[in-house]
């Protein structure tokens, strides 16, 4: 049996068994609470969310356990850094641009970080991982959580000779398994499965206690520089890789976007190339997969210490990427491969394999463990839990989200529609999402679309001033 398909069968019976059972118990009383988070995890490369070229089988054992909200967004950032910015506003509960101005200190002694309030409510709190949080101050993370281990400033360090490759076929100038080029290597163990050993460790510390615990592991990958074991890259040949629908040799708007001198856009060759995406893409599934084994260790260790019968899993990225979609390697876009992170709600009282589509911010996971753990909302939070809509209330669904990157990108999304705009090019880009999921079918120019435009620019209006844009006082349309 290859390794593909052990991978699968090992928990397919499993997943077969649980997806049958109902769902008519409740959610436990201030459970334990299990983040799971990625860096750099679109939502689409999930095999059981529709990819069927990735091998995550213990993702979809989550999927196929739980709840998934498919339309899950980050709402951009200040910087070049959009996962600094995102995972800020997880744990601050402030949204982007107040977030960019926040003061740290300041709201660290009005205890109004996530893991504060939890502490509050009687919880046992814990982090592993990437922080990346407002000025990668690692004091500020040990001293918001009162548990800590192995903590990440930022990301895995990238070398020189993992840019700009690879330019041709024979160039093996980089190679995921090299140990010796730092980055997820860096200490001689992969960092996924160190992190997997630090879950388990806290499992084993907590698994007596009757103190409930939320615990937040955060992986680096699949994040650059995409290092994985070469049984995993092996997984991938080249030849059994789709290029992406919106594949492009080169974006159009790249250099009037503030993308010409970015890091993550200068990880493959100018003009892109077939090969030279399909590697990036073997490289991206292959420390993927081998994040989803790390995984499956995790749960698998949840459940042998019974503490699974009392846990809320919630497995989400801080946001998504191209790698290779429009011409793109990196997030710094505004298309939905790169705003959208999979968000996957699973554990007791949970609704077993369904999916639930209405639009979310991915920071919405702060009220939700709060309104868990059975304590107050604060008003300050600019996010919504999701627990309505797990029981089925739609009642407040959000109309629209916001996006933003910077000065030179801003995006509105509906359920329909989605419209960009690039200020410094003075350009708008209108897509039909039902319609073009891949966004590949611009319909600006369009004059039966004309009254749509007009409609989505007012809703990019009230969603700047919702969310104190700072560009909305220079009239730009």
């Amino acid at each position: 049996m290859n390794t593909r398909n052990l991978l699968y069968s090992s928990v397919a019976l499993g997943m077969a068994a649980m997806t049958q059972q109902a769902t008519a118990e409740k959610i436990p009383a201030r459970p334990n609470i299990l983040f799971i988070f990625s860096d750099d995890h679109c939502h689409e490369e999930i095999n059981a969310l529709g990819n069927k070229e990735i091998i995550t089988p213990n993702m979809d054992k989550l999927v196929q356990n739980g709840t998934t909200f498919t339309n899950t967004f980050n709402s951009g950032a200040w910087s070049m850094g959009v996962c600094l910015a995102s995972r800020t506003m997880i744990f601050s509960g402030v949204q982007v641009w107040d977030a960019a101005k926040l003061n740290l200190k300041e709201h660290e002694k009005q205890g109004r970080f996530w893991p504060q309030l939890m502490q509050k409510a009687g919880y046992e709190t814990y982090f592993a991982g990437k922080w990346h949080v407002g000025k990668n101050d690692m004091g500020l993370c040990q001293r918001l959580f009162v548990n800590t281990k192995n903590i990440r400033k930022n990301m895995p360090n990238q070398t020189k000779s993992g840019y700009n490759r690879p330019k041709s076929e024979d160039d093996k100038s980089w190679l995921p398994w090299d140990k010796s080029k730092g980055g997820h290597w860096k200490g001689g163990k992969h960092w996924s499965e160190v992190l997997a050993d630090d879950g388990i460790s806290f499992l084993d510390q907590t698994k007596d206690s009757d103190k409930p615990f939320c615990m937040t592991l955060c992986f680096s990958a699949p994040h650059d520089p995409r290092q994985a074991p070469k049984e995993y890259v092996d997984m991938y040949p080249l030849d059994k890789i789709s290029l992406p629908k919106s594949y492009l040799d080169d974006y159009p708007y790249r250099e009037k976007i503030g993308l010409k001198k970015l890091r993550d856009e200068n990880l493959a060759p100018h003009p892109r190339s077939e090969h030279a995406v399909k590697t990036h893409i073997q490289e991206y599934y292959a420390i993927t997969t081998h994040m989803d084994t790390q995984i499956g260790r995790i749960l698998e260790h949840l459940k042998a210490t019974g503490q699974d019968k009392n846990t809320i899993v919630v497995y989400s990225s801080d946001h998504g990427l191209a790698v290779g979609k429009h011409g793109l390697m990196g997030k710094q876009n505004m298309y939905d491969h790169s705003l959208r992170p999979p968000f996957i709600v699973s554990g007791p009282g949970i609704a077993k394999d369904k999916k639930i589509d209405s639009m979310i911010y991915l920071q919405d996971i702060f009220p939700t463990a709060l309104e868990l753990a059975g304590t107050e909302v604060p008003s300050y939070l600019k996010f919504s839990s999701v627990l309505p809509l797990l029981k089925g209330d739609k009642s407040a669904e959000r109309k629209a989200v916001y996006a933003a990157w910077m000065d030179v990108q801003r995006a509105v999304r509906t359920d329909k529609y989605k419209l960009i705009f690039y200020p410094k090019a003075k350009k708008w880009r209108l897509f039909d999402i039902q319609k073009d999921k891949d966004e590949v079918n611009d319909l600006i120019d369009n004059p039966e679309f004309a009254s749509v435009v007009t409609e989505m620019k007012n809703t990019m209006k009230q969603q700047m001033k919702e969310n104190n844009d700072p560009m909305l006082s220079k009239k730009l349309f």
